[in-house]
């Protein structure tokens, strides 16, 4: 496809995008979080992802019948609707915990660290919305690097950094070389690198996840042990509609092993445990549409 052609391309993804915004917009958060899942609730199961959620599902819980998993479906298709109706609207959410929607939990061991000007590697997982939990770190860390995965279609993308950036976000890696020389620099001047720990990285390493094997991102954990870096979990849950409960977890504790790789694979295993632990908390809330265990766990589940 011709540079011309894809351009217009874009715009015209750009042309709907704020067009559906807008729409959002107009009917305020609560009305659009609602609007959302009614949405998403009809059309996601009609979509592939319905049927990759649902496997991913069956590998996790292998003893629930197909009555619950129905049901945890529908849940989780009522989360992303709501996201989806939220994203628009995320720039008049109070996200500093202040306000009603919003409630942060365990600042004080982050602002502990803060005080101490340690590397800090917070790290988290794709829950409830996961953009407000994004906002809430650039509130507490102004000066926080937010790792991302950034769109193809640059026009949507440099509206999604706009919206992080309305929130508090400032410093933004994307994923890839450039990204990783922002949080090496990042991770040398003791500012706070931000990054989401819960998506498949083809390119990354093998670490057990729900004891089956999943590629794992690792340069985040690999420039934390570099640099002595605290690395602090932190979670998001839904309570109800457009409200949120975010939380920062005690730091992990460093690596038994002393081999390099070894306290790679270490982190991500503990890493791994953290999101585990959240999705048995709240498994309506995780992201499970998409492959997120090595593709063998799959030929086996459907051989």
């Amino acid at each position: 496809m011709s540079s011309v052609l894809k351009r217009a391309g874009w715009r015209a993804e750009t042309a709907l995008f704020d067009g559906y915004e807008a729409s959002m917009r107009a009917l305020g958060m609560e009305r659009a979080s609602d609007t959302g899942s009614a949405i998403v609730s009809r059309l996601g199961p009609l979509m592939r992802q319905h049927q990759i959620a649902r496997r991913n599902m069956e590998l996790v819980f292998p003893h629930a019948n197909s009555g619950e998993i129905d049901a945890l479906l529908g849940a989780m298709w009522d989360n992303l609707g709501r996201v989806a109706g939220e994203l628009p609207l995320l720039g008049r959410m109070d996200v500093s915990g202040q306000g009603e929607q919003v409630r942060i939990e365990g600042l004080d061991i982050l602002h502990e660290l803060q005080r101490q000007q340690r590397p800090i590697l917070l790290f988290g997982g794709h829950f409830a919305n996961w953009e407000v939990l994004v906002g809430t770190v650039a509130t507490q860390a102004p000066d926080c690097c937010l790792v991302y995965r950034h769109l193809n279609n640059p026009y949507i993308d440099a509206r999604l950094r706009g919206r992080r950036a309305s929130m508090g976000g400032h410093v933004f890696a994307p994923k890839g070389d450039a990204g990783a020389r922002i949080i090496l620099k990042s991770m040398q001047e003791a500012r706070p690198v931000a990054m989401m720990v819960d998506q498949k990285m083809n390119d990354g390493i093998e670490a057990p996840f729900f004891g089956m094997p999943a590629m794992c991102a690792s340069g985040g954990a690999r420039m934390a042990l570099r640099y002595d870096a605290a690395m602090i979990p932190m979670s998001i849950a839904r309570s109800q509609g457009p409200n949120f409960i975010v939380r920062i977890h005690e730091p992990l504790a460093r690596p038994v092993a002393t081999e390099r790789n070894a306290a790679v694979t270490e982190t991500m295993t503990a890493m791994n445990r953290f999101i585990e632990e959240r999705i048995l908390a709240t498994p309506a809330q995780w992201f499970w549409v998409h492959r997120r265990f090595a593709k063998d766990v799959y030929r086996k589940a459907e051989g």
